[in-house]
């Protein structure tokens, strides 16, 4: 069964037309994340492919302990609340303890569980009574049979509103894969699945006290993430990806984005005719 998930005005699903989640790591400033999602937003608009913004307001999971986190709850919601209303899209941020959800999800229209957290059954079971949508990371210690079991745990609490996001496995040290066959796994649930094209491309703890990346194999890994079915694509972009303060090492720089965007959205529509 394919499980309608409505965001905002959007409709997400299998074999529906592709969607973007995009967006910089990190809240940095509330005049740099407003820039972005304008820009972001333009974009997409210009394409007609469905979006939405996203942006952490804390990373709680950096590699040193003296990396930039972010603005923290109280302002970074203020900030993603003023995209939403100001740029006019749906917004997508991520939690990481069973008390940031009901004031995340007042604000988002997603919450997002970090893969390094996705077995965490109280902060699941707490994002499905929410009610908002909800995307699900894949741990990189996981395979994609046992995202099963996160989907239940959210799904436990009556909320069917999932989204499932692969982002890599871990493989061998300082080093993520993607096995495309684990798109079809979790698409056999009926739940939209993504592709986090930036996130498998990062090198953990690759250089030392942070995190390197590929960031040269964005389109590659994308285009094959959507020519394998993928339902929508997750990428994190900046305008200045070397001065970022979180995974400057992986993020797509904005100028390709929309060139991307419409290389993405065409093969979607291509896949999509051929399912």
């Amino acid at each position: 069964m394919r499980r309608l998930v409505h965001i905002g005005k959007l409709t997400l699903a299998a074999g529906r037309p592709l969607f973007l989640i995009a967006g910089p790591c990190v809240i940095e400033s509330e005049r740099h994340a407003l820039r972005m999602a304008r820009r972001l937003a333009a974009a997409a608009r210009a394409l007609q492919v469905p979006y939405i913004f996203k942006a952490s307001y804390d990373k709680a999971n950096r590699t040193s302990l003296g990396s930039y986190r972010g603005p923290g709850l109280a302002r970074g919601l203020e900030v993603l609340a003023s995209i939403k209303t100001k740029v006019g899209v749906p917004v997508l941020t991520d939690v990481h303890d069973p008390s940031q959800v009901a004031p995340a999800a007042e604000v988002c229209d997603v919450i997002q569980i970090p893969a390094f957290l996705s077995r965490q059954t109280d902060l699941l079971v707490e994002a499905g009574r929410s009610g908002a949508a909800v995307n699900i990371k894949k741990g990189q210690f996981l395979s994609p049979w046992e995202v099963r079991y996160a989907v239940e745990k959210v799904a436990s609490a009556g909320n069917h509103r999932i989204l499932i996001t692969e982002r890599g496995s871990s493989f061998g040290y300082n080093n993520l894969v993607v096995d495309m066959r684990g798109l079809a796994v979790m698409k056999e649930w009926g739940h939209p699945v993504i592709l986090d094209v930036t996130h498998a491309l990062q090198l953990p703890g690759g250089e030392g006290t942070r995190s390197g990346g590929q960031p040269q194999f964005i389109e590659t890994l994308a285009r094959a993430g959507v020519a394998a079915g993928a339902d929508g694509i997750f990428m994190e972009v900046h305008d200045n990806p070397s001065q970022a303060l979180s995974d400057s090492s992986n993020a797509l720089d904005l100028k390709r984005f929309k060139p991307l965007a419409r290389k993405l959205r065409d093969l979607g529509r291509f896949v999509r005719k051929l399912d």
